[in-house]
């Protein structure tokens, strides 16, 4: 079984630190040197089609049915034991956000961070797996074109192009933390203007950073992938031939080589809105990845403002319960990178 049992979840939510689940890693190394890869699941404790995946993989390595050739590989089935007995998407804070080692660790979170950041920080590598709430299909995250610049500087995007390809999906998208940071200096703005309190929101593009991020701020490469809905147990079988493929490309075992995607779209995301106010309102349900033409209603503002499509674009992670001062929706255009 990979999801908590009824003496897990039927604790309270808040118990003593000692008394949650230990953090736990399944680790195999060769005795040849090699890649050292790091593949994480349960992130957020509700998004479990990771960790059967891994259970299967590991069960099957310690059964001799998959050999490791060189180098080692660390599996993390539940990285979040909190949020995964709670069967929700986060402990007590999203572990997802601002991930970062904490000096004075006061949220279940940080004290995982604390944790996880270090082990993060002894790969070459990080395939993170994870699945969405509505959508269509599986989709990959993937980082930035190499860049010396202060966000997000990165010399590995070539790594991350060929495998993301190579995942078994065929939708994938960039431009997060780019896009992230442009929203955080537009909401900066509506605080100096008095919308917000600075203490209510984020204004610190820190709070971007999730454990791709954080991988590739450690010199390594990170891919996050999206592997179905919360409930399609297919997920579970997408994610399992991910890590198989992910494994072959970066020759930690034995297997054909998994073949690039060809038919496939890649969008970047170039924008990000938030919302004001409770009464703000999609024009429509969207859901992600859904088509916009350029000059169609996306949604309006409380106060009667329009928000229409400036261009042809995508709507991803659109969120009608998002709270006032948070992201309400990112836009996205078709191709950028990948050869489109």
């Amino acid at each position: 079984m990979s999801l908590p049992s009824k003496a897990l979840t039927s604790l309270p939510a808040q118990i003593p630190l000692q008394d949650e689940l230990p953090f736990h890693t399944v680790r195999f190394r060769s005795p040849l040197p090699g890649p050292r890869l790091i593949v994480t699941a349960a992130v957020h404790g509700n998004e479990t089609c990771g960790t059967f995946a891994l259970k299967r993989l590991a069960q099957q390595i310690e059964a001799g049915e998959i050999k490791l050739l060189r180098g080692f590989l660390t599996l993390v089935p539940v990285t979040n034991p909190k949020a995964y007995r709670l069967q929700r998407r986060a402990g007590d804070r999203n572990l997802n956000r601002r991930l970062a080692p904490v000096e004075t660790p006061k949220e279940y979170e940080d004290h995982l961070a604390n944790w996880l950041c270090p082990l993060l920080a002894e790969h070459d590598g990080l395939l993170d797996l994870h699945s969405f709430q509505s959508g269509d299909r599986a989709f990959a995250l993937f980082g930035p074109a190499n860049n010396t610049g202060a966000l997000e500087p990165f010399s590995q995007a070539s790594t991350e192009e060929a495998l993301v390809q190579r995942l078994g999906c065929n939708r994938f998208v960039y431009g997060w933390l780019d896009t992230y940071a442009k929203g955080i200096k537009r909401r900066a703005l509506e605080v100096q203007a008095g919308r917000f309190t600075a203490d209510s929101v984020d204004i610190d593009t820190a709070y971007g950073v999730g454990t791709t991020e954080y991988m590739r701020s450690q010199g390594g490469w990170a891919i996050t992938l999206e592997c179905g809905q919360h409930d399609d147990i297919g997920g579970r079988d997408v994610a399992y031939q991910a890590v198989l493929n992910t494994l072959i490309q970066v020759g930690l075992i034995q297997g054909a080589a998994p073949k690039p995607s060809t038919d496939f779209e890649v969008l970047g995301l170039y924008d990000v809105f938030d919302r004001f106010h409770a009464d703000d309102q999609f024009s429509q349900v969207w859901k992600s990845f859904d088509p916009i033409a350029k000059n169609s209603l996306i949604g309006k503002r409380a106060d009667g403002t329009e928000l229409r499509a400036e261009q042809d674009c995508f709507i991803v992670f659109p969120n009608s319960k998002s709270q006032p001062g948070q992201e309400w929706f990112y836009l996205a255009q078709a191709g950028g990178r990948l050869g489109r």
